[in-house]
């Protein structure tokens, strides 16, 4: 019995990864070269491919990066011997991403307070902008940094 094989069109419905992710994916090695089609050059996915891109379109989807993908797949290829390294690596990207949604909450705040400010300016309520203003100074060294020279 033949392996069920699909075409990058099918592979890409059944993924919903775009084709260009797919051929990109191939030409740096993040998936190991497709096979292809003797009398087209079409290339033909099967099934442990459509797995693999699945995997790493959810990975895709949380942010990881290719390197970060690579690493995963080196791991999955090894299986529970690499388990604790999986975890180091999905631990490491859960902190990024808690460390990006504390930068955004951030910024979130801090553009809220200014439309509150500019609306006091608005309506010329000086005290409420000043009040707002208070509130603003202690979130700009955290929302734009200085980089200090010694």
């Amino acid at each position: 019995m033949t392996e069920r094989q699909w075409t990058i069109a099918q592979a890409s419905a059944l993924t919903g990864l775009p084709e260009s992710t797919l051929r990109y994916w191939e030409r740096i090695g993040l998936v190991r070269p497709v096979e292809r089609d003797l009398s087209s050059g079409h290339r033909r996915y099967s099934e442990d491919d459509i797995d693999t891109l699945d995997t790493l379109g959810n990975l895709r989807a949380v942010g990881m990066s290719v390197a970060d993908m690579r690493r995963y797949l080196t791991g999955r290829q090894r299986g529970d011997d690499a388990a604790g390294e999986q975890r180091a690596l999905f631990e490491a990207h859960a902190q990024r991403l808690a460390e990006e949604i504390d930068t955004l909450e951030l910024r979130r705040r801090y553009l809220e307070l200014k439309v509150r400010y500019w609306a006091a300016r608005e309506r010329g309520d000086l005290d409420e902008a000043t009040e707002i203003a208070a509130l603003i100074r202690p979130l700009i060294d955290r929302v734009n940094p200085k980089e200090t020279t010694t």
